[in-house]
């Protein structure tokens, strides 16, 4: 398996724990210098291990947004 090549450029906020310091986190992520988009995984305390995770482009983070807010009271 070829190695993932990835540039953390903007870190938006944790919004989760666990008792091992990996945290959730919402990033602005470029995987294998493609364009970037937005990132929601678990990572390793120093950002060197990483989760299963989701990325999304701005158009996309817009509608989870949209869908969010409807369930988010």
């Amino acid at each position: 398996m070829p190695d993932i090549k990835y540039e953390l450029l903007e870190e938006y906020g944790v919004f989760s724990e666990n008792n091992k310091g990996w945290t959730r986190e919402v990033n602005l992520m470029s995987w294998n210098n493609g364009t970037p988009k937005y990132d929601i995984r678990d990572w390793a305390p120093d950002h060197d291990k990483m989760g299963k995770g989701i990325t999304l482009t701005k158009e996309e983070l817009t509608e989870l947004k949209k869908v969010l807010d409807k369930i988010a009271d």
